[in-house]
């Protein structure tokens, strides 16, 4: 080397550096999906977001590849992952595919790993691996048929506790659990009994304004006003988890059986017992089946904030008939409630 015109003792030094330099820019599957998370943690609209991709990533990809540079992860590594589990959790291997191609998107903008993405469907994965929709038998969610609900509301006022008026108001108002459960009271204005969902918790990312009805008011202003959520948590400063709901259904459901009766189920699906978001079901097929008013089609879908499927449609109805809604959500109270004010008694003459 000293023939040659090199310091021994510098190129060892700048070999160390060297290595040195390496080992600081090598990032570890699992370190990314560390970062990963967290620098997006704050843009998810639901805080269980976090937890599940920490737990699908722990679970699934730590074991495999978790330890490994992730500029040393390939397709051959991300199918040990996902085809031992692709055709009997169909669901949670589709997330996660998109969580770890995510991942190493990251990782490759970082400037941590170079080259094509090995977890990318389109042109790749869906060579190797069969479609989901075709392997999987799509289940919606658990819902009470809406002839039944009259009865359910009248088991649901005999159960104690916040978590069960959340329930009641989820119903009275067909909103998802989310935007139930974290409902603040700056967004309601009870003495016009109007409710207004902020874009950002809507899954639409479009603000949703919702008339309530009188058993809706007034179930709200019986409630008081700890926090500022309504519906308060363990914490002073949480919300009620969705698990609270899913426990009062379980004590509802049990508790029919125990009476005698088959709990509160759906014949639909495979006799499951019911979900909280399933009641957005109910109200919709009592939109549609029922004979006791009517509301038409437009009305209800703006009511469950769906987006009108026609295009052309959508663009030129950029309202929300609130108007016409005030007097669908009464009458929807109206049923749950079993209150049935326009009802006409006659008298039926006796055939003999």
């Amino acid at each position: 080397m000293l023939q040659e015109g090199i310091d021994p003792i510098d190129n060892r030094e700048e070999a160390k550096q060297a290595k040195a330099l390496a080992s600081a820019r090598m990032m570890t599957f699992d370190q990314c999906a560390k970062e990963y998370i967290e620098i997006h943690r704050s843009g998810w609209k639901n805080t269980k977001h976090a937890g599940q991709w920490e737990s699908t990533i722990a679970t699934y990809v730590s074991p495999v590849f978790g330890s490994f540079p992730v500029s040393e992860v390939d397709t051959s590594l991300v199918v040990k992952v996902l085809s031992p589990m692709w055709k009997d959790k169909t669901e949670t291997a589709k997330r996660l595919r998109g969580r770890i191609e995510r991942i190493l998107a990251w990782a490759t903008t970082s400037g941590f790993r170079q080259g094509e993405n090995p977890a990318r469907w389109r042109g790749h994965f869906e060579n190797l691996l069969p479609e989901p929709s075709k392997i999987q038998i799509k289940k919606h969610y658990a819902s009470l048929p809406w002839k039944e609900i009259p009865n359910f509301m009248n088991a649901l006022n005999e159960q104690k506790g916040i978590a069960a008026r959340a329930l009641e108001l989820l119903i009275f108002t067909a909103t998802r659990t989310t935007e139930t459960l974290e409902m603040s009271w700056d967004e309601l204005n009870l003495e016009d009994g109007v409710w207004v969902i902020p874009a950002e918790r809507m899954k639409e990312k479009v603000e949703h304004e919702i008339p309530l009805s009188r058993q809706a008011t007034d179930l709200l202003s019986a409630i008081p006003r700890i926090s500022k959520f309504v519906f308060t948590g363990a914490k002073y400063d949480s919300c009620l988890s969705d698990m609270s709901l899913t426990a009062v259904l379980k004590r509802m459901h049990n508790k029919s059986i125990k009476d005698g009766g088959n709990g509160w189920i759906d014949p639909k699906q495979d006799n499951r017992r019911i979900t909280s978001h399933g009641f957005r079901s109910s109200f919709r097929m009592w939109g549609a089946e029922s004979v006791s008013h009517s509301f038409t089609r437009e009305v209800i879908e703006f009511a469950l904030s769906h987006q009108l499927p026609n295009k052309v449609e959508s663009a030129y109805q950029r309202g929300t008939v609130f108007e016409k809604r005030i007097p669908l959500m009464q009458a929807w109270s109206d049923y749950c409630a079993n209150k049935q004010e326009n009802a006409k008694v006659m008298q039926i003459r006796k055939v003999i």
